[in-house]
């Protein structure tokens, strides 16, 4: 599926007790062929059975395991880095409970192969099985991303759906002090904006969720998500005199996408 041979791309997947759903994942990625990281986030015996059976079962599947729960932004951590010193370039991340259309990744591929260096990101188009209170959070998140990078070139950094240059990517995990958790989706993406990598979009529909199993916590998620926009606004304002003299001197408004 990769047509530029100098990528060499593998899926990491996060799995917290999504046992139910992850052989239905795995079914859908497998015509792809790609190898296929499962990062066990500290799930429960019924889980770590279906993990163990795939990558026993499945030559192409391999996993490791979190001890005990750390959220979904430890989860991929613990797999990019795994991922890196096994020599692989890029990671496709999607979520374990079976929501993302798995029939769209050709276009996330093909978008990575005409821009390797980009961070390729999935805009969630959702039918009538999301949350509204769910939804309308996403459109706060998306107007305080806006804020944060002075900019719309990001449309959606809650999607769990993407491709991550992995080496780019490390290097902001390493140097900045991430959420661990549902937090981590979006943090990361504008942290490698601040670097000017590029973002490209992939409109994918997502259905909510396969399984019927969410671990976001309103409460403790939304506490998280608020103090991680605190910290990214302030760290917008930091960079902000910076950014208006580089657009002074290209000429550029804030919402160039």
């Amino acid at each position: 599926m990769n047509s530029n041979s100098d990528l060499n791309i593998a899926v990491v997947i996060p799995v917290y007790n999504h046992g139910g759903a992850l052989d239905y994942v795995l079914d859908q990625l497998e015509p792809f062929g790609f190898p296929c990281l499962l990062v066990d986030d500290g799930s429960d015996q019924e889980c770590q059975d279906v993990i163990a059976s795939a990558i026993t079962n499945r030559s192409w599947v391999t996993g490791i395991r979190l001890a005990v729960n750390q959220g979904k932004g430890a989860a991929v951590t613990a797999g990019l880095m795994k991922l890196e010193l096994q020599g692989f370039t890029h990671a496709i991340q999607i979520d374990a409970d079976g929501q993302h259309n798995l029939d769209d990744l050709p276009r996330f591929l093909s978008k990575m192969n005409q821009n390797p260096g980009a961070l390729i990101l999935g805009q969630a188009e959702y039918d009538e099985s999301v949350p509204k209170s769910r939804l309308y959070g996403r459109y706060i998140t998306h107007t305080w991303v806006w804020i944060e990078t002075l900019s719309f070139a990001i449309k959606d950094t809650m999607c769990g759906f993407r491709v991550y240059p992995i080496t780019k990517t490390n290097e902001v995990i390493r140097e900045a002090s991430l959420g661990q958790r549902m937090s981590f989706d979006t943090e990361v993406v504008v942290r490698l904006f601040w670097r000017n990598v590029d973002i490209v979009n992939v409109p994918t529909l997502v259905q909510y969720p396969y399984d019927g199993v969410s671990h976001f916590d309103v409460l403790r998620d939304n506490v998280q998500i608020s103090y991680m926009h605190s910290r990214l606004f302030f760290g917008m304002l930091i960079r902000l005199p910076a950014w208006l003299l580089k657009r002074a001197i290209k000429g550029v408004g804030f919402a160039s996408s």
